[in-house]
């Protein structure tokens, strides 16, 4: 039976939602239940990527669902950035249910059916957030997302947890409601509609001053995109199991912020227009403040998942940086860069979850010489840091090349320093960490590997799914630097789009 590329649209969305009953119906069954979320997953990969070769051929796929009042619709539509993120944002689900495996039943987690169901929702918000035709219908998956990660977050059911949780939905949900929710309101009033439009919606006389008050509420009102001083719920947020980290972190919620602003940039404001506004240049500044602020609150941190969560605020600062140089340049790098920042977050927090799980350590100041008890996860982890950093040869090279030639095409040499002074950063807080778990000072390390002793030390890493999943990861990084092609012409797209 052929399926009309509209109808894998549709099933993109709505499968996921299903197999939350499925995955319900099996929750006796451990085995069974993981199979169905295995199962949805690779089903997934395969409907995005078939609309992905469509996309290709030059084919227009559209979906209207429901008109709630004239002009105010839910609608789909696949456009090239939208095709990215769901290429992402599907592949890495497998990849995250591999690792969730082994980590939940090794870390003996409660609550295992609902962390795969609320798992399954926030997959299909994102797929309906990612193929939204217009503001309204990416507004109401936003939020349909950040209300599926909540139960995530939470997970653990701790004092701390519910304190984490708190936090992340009240910035999450204020955000949206007092700075979101007025921004598309406003768009409506003065543009006249919220549908995507390459080049953006505004007329040509629009005035400048009104538009520059709307960028400013989308960018605050964004919150998921973690912007200063709406940053706070990221790092409550990990009190959360790694595989929700991993979620947060590069599969769903931090990207769909960097995504809608990406969306925003290009497909409401247009380039030309952004590049008139007054408050595009305070947003930039903003940005870059972001960038190096986290990059330092990093460096202080021991804790390792607080760590990598301070330089996921300071990576999404790229991102929006990029969006809002409003140049060529900056959009290609944003979008790649919400690939190559993927496969490299999640990589660190497979590896972070591993150590946890075998190692039971938490602490990077713990970690010296575990090289020698974990040198898979410790290399993976290398590998990513370089993906992180922006060095060959890991895809993470080519979107900071791209963001920098960005920052050159606009002479936003401030810019320029923020980034280059933002990688040096990167090593400063990353690279330690890998460089001591496999050369270890002796007088750190010898109450747990006392050099006589050395020989001697067993590996012990992560269940047999976990490592899968780390090292398909790691390879995504390694891939991304030999073959960037596929993201490039995605990105490039959405810029012949505006043409």
């Amino acid at each position: 039976m052929n399926l009309s590329l509209e109808l894998m649209l549709q099933l993109c969305i709505i499968i996921p939602f299903l197999a939350t009953f499925a995955i319900v119906a099996s929750r006796r069954y451990p085995n069974l239940r993981e199979s169905v979320t295995l199962s949805t997953s690779l089903v997934l990969i395969f409907l995005v990527v078939t609309l992905y070769q469509g996309l290709s051929s030059g084919k227009s796929i559209s979906v209207y669902w429901w008109e709630l009042l004239p002009g105010l619709t839910i609608s789909f539509d696949i456009e090239p950035l939208g095709m990215l993120f769901a290429l992402v944002a599907s592949f890495l689900w497998l990849v995250t249910t591999c690792y969730s495996i082994g980590y939940m039943r090794s870390h003996q987690e409660k609550n295992q059916t609902r962390f795969y169901v609320c798992f399954a929702v926030a997959i299909g918000a994102v797929m309906g957030l990612a193929f939204s035709a217009n503001l309204f219908t990416l507004f109401i998956f936003y939020e349909v997302l950040t209300l599926s990660t909540y139960p995530l977050v939470t997970h653990a059911g701790t004092e701390k947890a519910k304190k984490g949780g708190r936090i992340y939905l009240g910035i999450l949900l204020t955000t949206s409601i007092v700075f979101f929710l007025l921004a598309i309101v406003s768009t409506w009033l003065v543009a006249g509609t919220l549908d995507f439009k390459p080049g953006g919606i505004f007329a040509d006389d629009v005035d400048k001053i009104t538009a520059s008050i709307i960028l400013v509420l989308f960018i605050f009102g964004i919150g998921k995109a973690a912007i200063m001083p709406f940053h706070r719920w990221l790092p409550a947020a990990m009190v959360a199991p790694t595989p929700v980290s991993s979620l947060l972190h590069a599969v769903a919620v931090v990207k769909a912020g960097v995504f809608t602003v990406l969306k925003v940039c290009t497909f409401i404001f247009g380039l030309d227009l952004l590049a008139q506004l007054p408050s595009t240049q305070f947003l930039l500044y903003l940005a870059g403040f972001s960038v190096l602020i986290a990059s330092l609150i990093a460096m202080r941190q021991d804790n390792l998942k607080a760590r990598l969560a301070y330089s996921t605020v300071s990576q999404l600062g790229y991102i929006t940086i990029g969006a809002l140089l409003a140049t060529s340049s900056g959009v290609i790098g944003s979008a790649m860069h919400i690939a190559m920042h993927a496969f490299g977050k999640i990589t660190l927090f497979f590896c972070a979850g591993a150590i946890l799980v075998a190692a039971h350590k938490s602490k990077i100041s713990e970690m010296h010489g575990l090289g020698r008890q974990m040198p898979f996860t410790m290399a993976a982890f290398f590998i990513a840091t370089l993906s992180i950093i922006g060095l060959p040869p890991t895809g993470g090279v080519w979107s900071k090349w791209y963001l920098l030639m960005g920052t050159l095409e606009t002479e936003q040499f401030i810019m320029m320093t923020v980034l280059m002074i933002s990688s040096l950063l990167n090593i400063a807080y990353l690279l330690p960490i890998p460089f001591h778990a496999f050369f270890p000072k002796n007088s750190n390390n010898n109450d747990q590997f006392p050099d006589s002793a050395l020989t001697q030390v067993k590996i012990k890493e992560a269940p047999i799914p976990s490592l899968i999943a780390i090292g398909i990861a790691t390879l995504g990084c390694l891939i991304l630097f030999i073959y960037p092609q596929a993201l490039y012409e995605l990105a490039a797209a959405v810029l012949e789009q505006e043409k």
